[in-house]
C-alpha cells in the first residue's frame, strides 16, 4: 500500500436549507450564487471515466414511480410500455443533447454558504459522489424543484433566466428541456420515497410526496409533455391522505 495524504476541511454548518429557515429573504441571493457555481462547473471539462446514461436509462429510472409508488397506492403494477415510450420520446426530443458533468443532488441541503470567501468559492458542495454526465438542466431542476423545501416561484423563474443567460440557451427550448427533466426527476423521486418507506422503514419520506407530486404536475403541464401527462394521469393516483395512509400501512418497521 502506498502511503497517501488525506486533506480534510471543516466547511461549517451554514447549509442553505438551514440559513433559509431563519432568513428566507436571502433565497434569491443564495440561489443566484448556486446557479453561478453550476454554470462554472458545466463550463469546465468533465473528468474522465464518469458514467453517461442514455435517455432509455433515464426513462427506466423514472419507472420507479410505477414499480413502487403506484403499486403501493393501488395494489397493482401498471403496464410500463406506454409510459416508457412517452418519456423516452420526450427525453430524446428535449433533453438528449450534449452532456455536461452533473452532481445529481445539487440542492439546499447539500450547499454550504462560506461568507469568508469570495466569488464562486462562497458555495461549498456536498454529496457529489454520484456525479455523472447528464443534461445541463438536471442540476438546475434539483436546485429549484427541491423535494424538501418550497422555492418561491419568482426565485425559480429568475434562476432559470439567469442560467439560460449565462449558458447562452434559447429560453423557449430550455423551458421544454427543464420541464422534461423535471418530470423525469419527480417521477423517479416518487418511487424512491415510496421505496424508502416500504423497504427501509422510513415513513418520514411520505409527507414529502405531495410536494414532489405538485412539481410533477407543473412539469407535465408543459405542452411538450402532453402525451406523458395523459399516461401519468391514468397510471398514477394523487397522493391524497388516504393514499399516503395506505402506503404507510405497508411500511417495514423503522430501522
Amino acid at each position: 500500500t502506498t502511503a497517501g495524504l488525506l486533506l480534510l476541511e471543516d466547511l461549517g454548518d451554514d447549509l442553505f436549507a438551514r440559513l433559509l429557515e431563519t432568513e428566507p429573504a436571502r433565497e434569491a441571493d443564495l440561489y443566484a450564487a448556486a446557479v453561478d457555481v453550476l454554470c462554472h462547473l458545466q463550463s469546465a471539462p468533465a473528468p474522465q471515466g464518469v458514467p453517461d446514461l442514455t435517455a432509455t436509462d433515464w426513462a427506466e429510472a423514472a419507472g420507479f414511480a410505477l414499480d413502487w409508488y403506484a403499486v403501493a397506492a393501488t395494489g397493482t403494477k401498471p403496464a410500463p410500455a406506454a409510459f416508457l415510450t412517452a418519456l423516452q420520446a420526450a427525453l430524446h426530443a428535449h433533453a438528449d443533447g450534449p452532456r455536461v458533468l452533473i452532481l445529481r443532488d445539487f440542492h439546499a441541503e447539500n450547499l454550504l454558504w462560506l461568507p469568508g470567501r469570495a466569488g464562486l468559492a462562497r458555495v461549498g458542495l456536498l454529496d457529489f459522489q454520484l456525479g455523472q454526465m447528464g443534461q445541463p438542466g438536471y442540476d438546475l431542476v434539483s436546485l429549484l424543484q427541491d423535494a424538501r423545501r418550497d422555492v418561491a416561484p419568482v426565485t425559480e423563474a429568475a434562476m432559470i433566466a439567469r442560467f439560460a443567460a449565462q449558458t447562452g440557451t434559447e429560453p423557449t427550448a430550455f423551458a421544454a428541456h427543464y420541464a422534461t427533466l423535471g418530470a423525469q426527476r419527480a417521477l423517479r423521486i416518487l418511487g424512491v420515497f415510496a421505496r424508502l418507506a416500504l423497504v427501509a422503514g422510513k415513513p418520514a419520506y411520505l409527507p414529502l410526496i405531495p410536494r414532489v407530486w405538485g412539481q410533477l404536475q407543473r412539469n407535465l403541464a408543459h405542452p411538450a409533455l402532453a402525451d406523458l401527462r395523459a399516461i401519468c394521469d391514468d397510471l398514477l393516483p394523487d397522493p391524497t391522505p388516504d393514499t399516503l395512509s395506505r402506503i404507510a400501512a405497508q411500511c417495514s418497521p423503522s430501522r
